[in-house]
């Protein structure tokens, strides 16, 4: 606890609850005496917006928040769709960073960064001993200014150093765009931005249109975003005038959001992945598609946030979101898993909601998958893989001196090679154990292959070969016609 708050506690004793004047009153005579009296020197901004204010609101629930001067103008530049970076997409190990793939015309593809290199440093910081979380801010922080790059790339006796300056860049929702099998489509959608109805529509009619026979929507790991965006996508998948979710506040008036009377809806079968971090407006999108039996949703239990965040502009050019109201979807469904004292609960008992068609779904937070579908399983041997970078390592090898076209396929004599490029590097499973993890290693190597040759969008194709949950949507689509 701040010691400002713990001073107000101590100093404060509580009026009457509608003494509002009173308290204010107190609050002021307490900073006051703190200011004057306290041995440290007291720094306003730390006192008020890094105590006073954030103390009150974690009272409320976890997701109100106050942002100071700074804090609100990186809110205000995460809404705009164009974000600052390099242009490249790369693998990220503990203390190893890996160039999959870097997009035409961006600084990584204008400066040289090609696929298979090693970052090894940057800005003079080395990754070795980096864990990954601080790797992760590193990047991030990269992204904002010139950053120079110490790069290791096969078949060269030294270091290369490269030096970027970022670039504001797309950041299309619709991650990915492809044909599972012949007529069903798949979209991997990773938030919900201003322009997501339009994006997904035009991805659906480069796949076939209304003529396809199916739709995965992967909304896995999907953090959600803006409300009319959720709106937009169910307007192209349920029909017009039913309900799409209803909004209840203490201080605004209950409301419910209907699909466009004139909406042509597409027809085909839907079926929409989830996880735990599945959020917000993605637990909005299927909540409604399930309520009204029009899709299957796969996967794991949703994370539970469905509460309305208004963002107020506040004096000194600060701001606060304040949670104000719910989402409920269209059964009646609370979205947001229980609140108590500012931390997230779990439901005690759920309750149990009906959809069109009857079908019993459970309440109490979050959105429940109709088939529970868990990730694949690592394996001790294929986190030591994993862990170490083995397939992009010998993918970059491999693909320094072969020519890869989207026939390619990984033959016996291949994995033969990895084998004993594993070797070499004292890596030595049992033949059993080889045997049973054989066409998960012939798909990690096409996929890393692919994803340095082709682009990462080929290698994840590949790579939904070995999804269970999406393995599991195309069985409950249907079999191939």
């Amino acid at each position: 606890m701040p010691p400002f708050i713990a001073a107000l506690l101590l100093l404060w004793p509580p009026p009457a609850d509608d003494d509002l004047p009173a308290r204010l009153k107190q609050f002021v005579d307490v900073y006051a005496l703190i200011e004057r009296e306290a041995a440290d020197p007291v720094s306003p901004d730390r006192a008020i917006f890094g105590g006073a204010i954030p103390g009150m609101l974690r009272r409320l629930d976890p997701h109100s928040v106050f942002f100071d001067p700074s804090q609100f103008d990186q809110l205000k530049e995460l809404e705009r769709s164009t974000r600052k970076g390099f242009g490249s997409v790369v693998s990220v190990l503990p203390g190893r960073v890996i160039v999959l793939q870097t997009i035409a015309g961006t600084p990584s593809a204008k400066s040289g960064v090609a696929p298979g290199d090693e970052i090894i440093a940057i800005n003079g910081i080395s990754l070795a001993r980096l864990t990954l979380d601080e790797l992760v801010e590193l990047l991030t922080e990269s992204r904002q200014k010139e950053a120079r790059l110490d790069v290791r790339r096969s078949g060269q006796p030294r270091l290369l150093q490269f030096v970027l300056i970022p670039e504001e860049l797309q950041s299309p929702s619709v991650e990915r765009a492809y044909l599972l099998r012949p007529g069903v489509g798949y979209l991997r959608v990773s938030s919900f931005d201003a322009q997501i109805g339009a994006q997904i529509r035009e991805a659906i009619e480069k796949l076939g249109g209304g003529k396809l026979k199916g739709l995965v929507l992967d909304l896995r790991n999907n953090p959600g975003g803006l409300l009319p965006a959720a709106l937009d996508t169910l307007s192209l998948f349920l029909e017009p005038g039913q309900t799409l979710l209803s909004v209840r506040g203490r201080a605004l008036e209950a409301k419910e959001e209907k699909a466009p009377e004139k909406g042509q809806p597409y027809q085909f079968p839907l079926a929409v992945l989830i996880n735990g971090r599945s959020a917000s407006a993605s637990e909005i999108v299927s909540g409604a598609l399930q309520d009204h039996d029009r899709a299957v949703i796969l996967g794991e239990p949703s994370f539970g946030k469905g509460l309305v965040e208004t963002v107020y502009p506040l004096s000194e050019s600060s701001g606060l979101a304040l949670t104000t109201a719910y989402y409920y979807t269209p059964s009646g469904r609370s979205i947001q898993r229980p609140l108590a004292s500012g931390q997230i609960q779990p439901a005690a008992s759920p309750e149990i909601f009906r959809t069109d068609r009857g079908r019993r779904v459970q309440g109490g937070g979050g959105i429940q998958p109709d088939y529970l579908v868990y990730p694949e399983p690592i394996s001790q041997f294929r986190a030591v893989l994993e862990a170490n970078g083995w397939f992009p390592a010998f993918a970059t090898e491999y693909t320094r001196s072969h020519a890869v076209s989207e026939e390619f396929e990984v033959t016996p004599g291949l994995l033969d090679e990895f084998q004993v490029y594993l070797s070499q590097r004292n890596i030595r499973p049992s033949v059993g154990e080889w045997s049973r993890e054989r066409e998960w290693i012939r798909n990690r190597l096409k996929t890393e292959i692919f994803n340095q040759t082709l682009g990462v969008a080929k290698g994840d194709e590949v790579e939904a070969q070995r999804d269970p949950v999406i393995q599991a949507a195309l069985e409950k689509l249907g079999p191939a016609r």
